[in-house]
């Protein structure tokens, strides 16, 4: 990143709105604001000013805020002008500040120059994008959370535990004349499942993070006219499906998310699964299949009126084994007593009428490993997941080299430096810009 250059950006998302920002970071700020408001305005106090073209022509009107390094987001100097939100004022304005030197900002640059200049770190950076793309209330609470540091203090704690275990760790392969006692080796272990112990409930924690991110994605599977289409209207609260008693009404994958307690579920009903002749079924049960396969989870819906068990059994047969399934039994209020029951075989629900589906909305939660007494501690995403698992690793295999100094301090050095990945200590070019390139622009 170069020093000297100062970049500018619309702040705000396309389309029309009653007010349009256009940020401007870099040392040229100054000049700038000086050259577009006549003045440069008196630091974090909003200002009203007209913002003005090369001719000294009034472009718009609104409210210039200006930050002076290091006390703003990027840590640099800072220009927001704040005016009306119409697409074609707001790139009048844009196109003035480039005019002006000024270069259009990178998709994420705004973020990660507040990250190269340590005002946030990585796993806040990230957080910036993760609350502006929330689709629940429960995940932009999370975010928020990241975002203001409760991840990365984690983080954090973990790592200050690591170091002081490889201090002990080199202390005593620095001294290798003094004979190690019992004392030190049982320091050493009990400091290693200390460590353990809290990556362990970190991870389990952002699990729940990631499923608050990314969601959980639920295959609708069964034979024809066993209420898969009712039930995909019945949990999302609307029509989206057409249902009908003609066998192989749905050809085609139909999606929809819904939320279940603030956590997104991405449904997918299916055509129905049977031995058929017609071309355009079949291909339509062959996109069955890949769902299935791409399932985080299977509803196995069956007429709980029906005793086809042996086509059941083909269905079954041919599931991924890698998905979890659950039996759903659907009509059961045909049936007396069994209405939202829930047993080892399966639950047994309405589509039509809706009893039963709370508990099958529960059950869902559970088996996609859903636990709310961890909801909401912070949000996390797969790369977190995977350098956590990492870390763990490592220092399980620490455990198995207690007895060798030096294979242990290789396995705790490679266990912070996977953890320190997470907020960006050890983290290389290439993932940065791997991170911050799927920001928008004006972030």
């Amino acid at each position: 990143m170069q020093k000297t250059d100062t970049i500018a950006a619309i702040a705000t998302a396309q389309g029309s709105g009653g007010i349009g920002v256009v940020r401007i970071s870099g040392p040229d700020s100054p000049r700038l604001a000086a050259a577009i408001l006549g003045r440069i305005p008196e630091p974090r106090q909003a200002t009203f000013c007209s913002f003005l073209d090369e001719y000294r022509e009034t472009i718009d009107q609104g409210i210039a805020l200006y930050f002076s390094s290091p006390n703003s987001f990027t840590g640099e100097d800072v220009l927001e002008l704040q005016g009306h939100g119409g697409p074609a004022v707001l790139r009048l304005l844009l196109q003035r500040c480039l005019m002006l030197g000024a270069r259009l900002a990178e998709p994420g640059e705004f973020t990660r120059r507040a990250f190269m200049n340590d005002k946030i770190d990585l796993a806040q950076a990230e957080s910036v994008a993760d609350l502006i793309s929330a689709t629940t209330a429960e995940a932009a609470r999370s975010a928020m959370r990241s975002l203001q540091g409760d991840f990365s203090a984690e983080i954090e704690g973990l790592l200050q535990l690591l170091t002081r275990l490889r201090m002990l760790v080199e202390a005593m392969l620095d001294f290798p004349e003094e004979e190690i006692d019992a004392s030190d080796s049982e320091l050493c272990s009990s400091m290693l499942q200390s460590i353990k112990s809290r990556l362990q409930a970190t991870l389990s924690v952002a699990k729940q993070g990631s499923l608050l991110r990314e969601g959980a994605h639920v295959a609708l599977i069964g034979r024809p006219n066993v209420g898969k289409s009712s039930l995909l209207n019945r949990l999302s609260g609307e029509d989206v499906a057409l249902v009908s008693d003609v066998p192989g009404t749905t050809r085609d994958l139909i999606r929809e998310t819904i939320q279940i307690r603030g956590v997104p579920l991405h449904i997918v009903d299916t055509a129905g699964l049977r031995n058929s002749e017609d071309e355009i079924e079949n291909l339509g049960m062959d996109r069955t299949h890949k769902a299935a396969q791409k399932a985080d989870l299977i509803l196995l819906l069956m007429d709980a009126t029906s005793q086809d068990s042996a086509e059941n059994e083909d269905i079954i047969f041919n599931l991924p084994a890698n998905v979890p399934y659950l039996h759903v039994f659907n009509k059961a209020d045909l049936l007396a007593g069994d209405i939202g029951r829930s047993s080892k075989d399966g639950i047994f629900i309405s589509a039509r009428s809706g009893e039963g589906i709370d508990a099958l909305r529960e059950e869902i939660l559970r088996l996609i490993g859903w636990r709310h007494q961890e909801a909401g501690a912070f949000i996390a995403r797969e790369r977190h997941l995977v350098s956590l698992g990492s870390t763990l690793a490592h220092v399980d295999r620490a455990f198995a080299v207690l007895d060798n100094l030096e294979l242990l301090a290789e396995e705790l050095r490679l266990a912070q430096q996977d953890l320190g990945n997470i907020t960006g200590k050890f983290s290389p070019d290439d993932l940065l810009g791997e991170i911050f390139s799927h920001f928008c622009i004006g972030k």
